[in-house]
Order: structure tokens, then sequence, then C-alpha cells
């Protein structure tokens, strides 16, 4: 199989904020369809710090994948990817002590040939869309979505429950290590949306609300325009995403060994 992606799309805007501290990867005015890495990551940290985790975390796992990735990632590689940003974020506040606790979420796309590779750490979003409904969503490593599986809290309350940007999973430095929620998605159509996103948009729609927009049939760009307008209208945050649609899956069989028992070899004669 064979999965090719038509034009990415992305946006990543301040919102209501005074500075951006999300992060995308590739930049939106470089991107092309033959990329396989991308990412959004919401910076936390006082001072501008930010910013400087999340910008930090797109470059040095950019930088781990092109240099020791060798056929297809896998859940290991992904997190040896994690701890290299953990260890460039140690010496850089060795440097910096005042940006000592900067941290950042992860929503992370790897289209391989035949397979999405998806990773994601803290409330930044990963969805898998189809024909307008959601087949696959991430689950956030938030307080108030523990809290919400427990049964301690219900949908109605999550949604604008105060400590709903509580996050349980960062990444932030060796001392407090975190590892990527992993999934491999087999199942790829073409016409199938990757949407990654930072809690700005996910604030912004309900999975309603995102089946609702995407089972309109409309060129990409028209989804953007209406996320970004969303977005600036209902979210108080920063707010990033990622659109990377299918354009194609082309199923190859599979070469089948050339059996030589058959053949007879010619007979050499001796001159």
């Amino acid at each position: 199989m064979n999965i090719t992606l038509g034009k990415p799309l992305a946006v990543s805007d301040k919102g209501r904020r005074g500075n951006n501290e999300d992060s995308i990867f590739p930049l939106s005015e470089i991107v092309s369809s033959a990329d396989r890495l991308y990412m959004v990551c919401d910076g936390v940290g006082g001072a501008s710090r930010g910013e400087v985790a999340s910008s930090m975390a797109c470059d040095v796992i950019n930088s781990f994948f092109c240099t020791f990735l060798k056929g297809d990632p896998d859940v290991d590689f992904v997190n040896k990817a994690v701890q290299y940003v953990e260890t460039c974020f140690d010496t850089y506040t060795s440097d910096y002590p005042e940006a000592i606790g900067m941290a950042t979420t992860l929503a992370l796309a790897y289209i391989m040939p035949s397979a999405v590779l998806i990773a994601h750490i803290g409330d930044s979003r990963i969805y898998h869309l189809r024909k307008g409904k959601i087949l696959y969503r991430t689950e956030d490593h938030s307080l108030v979505n523990s809290w919400l599986k427990l049964g301690l809290i219900t949908q109605e309350e999550a949604i604008n429950h105060p400590k709903k940007n509580v996050i349980l999973r960062a990444i932030q430095g060796k001392k407090r290590p975190t590892e990527a929620e992993v999934s491999i998605i087999t199942d790829v159509q073409a016409g199938d949306i990757f949407l990654l996103c930072s809690d700005g948009v996910v604030e912004s729609f309900t999975d309603e609300e995102l089946e609702s927009l995407f089972s309109t049939r409309c060129p990409l760009e028209n989804y953007k325009e209406i996320l970004v307008e969303k977005c600036l209208q209902k979210s108080r945050d920063n707010f990033s995403f990622y659109l990377l649609p299918v354009e194609s899956v082309v199923k190859t069989e599979s070469l089948k060994p050339v059996s030589y028992t058959h053949l007879t070899l010619p007979t050499i004669y001796a001159v």
C-alpha cells in the first residue's frame, strides 16, 4: 500500500493572546505533500518560554527523525525522540534557569507507505475523519478527562470545567520524564483527513460540530477558513492546526518469489 497526501494546510495564530506559544512543523509556507512528519506543539511557561519549548520540541524531533530514522518509526523510536527533547530542555534550562518549568504538548503524525503513525502528549489532539465521521480521536492527557473517564464528572461539566487546562503529561525534562501515546492507523482511504490541533481548536469545536463541518464536501481551503473563523470567535487561547488530506491509497501486491525448481540447466560440454 502506498499513501499519498494532497497539499497539507496549516495555521498557527496567537488568537486573543499577546504572544503565540504554539508551534507547528513544517512551517505552513514551506510544507509540501512530499513531507512525512507533521507536528503541532502547545508550549507552557512564563516569560515567552512556552514558545521556546514548543519550537524546540518541533526542531529537535525533526532533527532526531532526520538523523536516526531507518525505515518506519515505531513506538520505541518516537519515545526516544521525546527523551532527546527532554535532554535538550535540561541543557537549555541549565543555561537559562529562568526557563525552568517550561513544557510543551505534542501532536505528531508520520505518513508511512502503508499506515499513519500518530503520537500525542497532553491535550493537543489528532482526529481521523472520513466522510464527516470521526473514526479515531486521541484522548487528552488531562485532569478533567481522567475525572470524566472515572465517572466523577459529566461530559457537560467537563466542557467548561475550571481545571480543563490542567494536563497530566507534557514534555519537560529528565526529572519529569513522560511518554507519548502512539497508535498506528492502517485503515486509511483516499478522501480521509487527519486533523492535528492544539487546545485552542479543541475548545472551539465539539466533536459533533467537527463532523458537521467535514461532512460538507468542499475544498480543503474552505475547512481551513471556517476553523480559523470560529477559533477567533470562541477561543481565548492560541490556536494551531494541520489538515492532512489523503489523496490516494494504492494497494500494491507483494511480488511472489520466483521458483527455479522447474528450470532445466543446460548441459555443459567440455571442449
